[in-house]
């Protein structure tokens, strides 16, 4: 662990104006944190990441759900080409699966929206510091229940991104053109996380995702 820097810079990236305002708000009111920045899509982040100067962001709050890349894309992005930046996730999504996505995608903090305001701060200084596997109350009682040997943990990233794309409903070419990858890729890809998860069908799939909580 590391000590963190006296003032931790902290960039929002919530497509939520409202969310990011009231979260600007809370983590503004702290000590020694200031929030540098705010975005509201994956892509507009990344090109300030880009732009701005080293060391000015400490901190990504990452949400999951953005239009285009979405939150998962952009962390995938950051542990490549800023390894030292660190990603904490703030989203209303808890699952286990999702977690766990999160955590190979590079974050190493994990909050929902449903937490305690100060469950938010607490977690940012630690993850400032240099602490890995942050996560609120809620998401850590998941974390200790999931069963980690069930199929969709073992599931890859991108696989995972087709999986969330195919019980949204879209179509393979929908998927493609969200994940900029070709139609081919994502066919290979279902056939793959269908093997993973011994479902054949559009309809058995559905009714495996509703038996571990991933679908309504």
């Amino acid at each position: 662990m590391t000590d963190a820097p006296a003032t931790v810079g902290v960039m929002l990236v919530d497509d939520h104006a409202i969310v990011r305002e009231g979260y600007r708000r809370l983590l503004e009111a702290e000590d020694g944190i200031a929030v540098v920045a705010e975005h509201g899509d994956a892509e507009s982040a990344q090109t300030a990441l880009e732009r701005l100067p080293e060391g000015t962001v400490h901190v990504v709050v990452l949400d999951l759900s953005m239009p285009g890349r979405g939150g998962l894309a952009l962390a995938r992005r950051i542990a490549q080409r800023w390894p030292a930046l660190r990603v904490l996730v703030f989203s209303m999504h808890d699952h286990p699966a999702t977690v766990a996505q999160a955590l190979a995608a590079g974050a190493v903090g994990y909050v929902t929206k449903t937490s305690a305001p100060q469950d938010l701060v607490l977690a940012l200084r630690r993850v400032a510091a240099g602490q890995t596997q942050v996560f609120s109350p809620d998401v850590a009682r998941g974390q200790a229940s999931a069963a980690a040997a069930a199929p969709h943990m073992t599931l890859s990233p991108r696989e995972f991104d087709v999986l969330q794309g195919l019980l949204r409903g879209h179509t393979l070419e929908q998927i493609a053109q969200r994940l900029s990858i070709s139609p081919k890729t994502v066919s290979n890809l279902q056939t793959q996380l269908r093997a993973k998860l011994g479902v054949s069908t559009a309809v058995e799939l559905l009714h495996y995702a509703k038996q571990h909580g991933m679908a309504s």
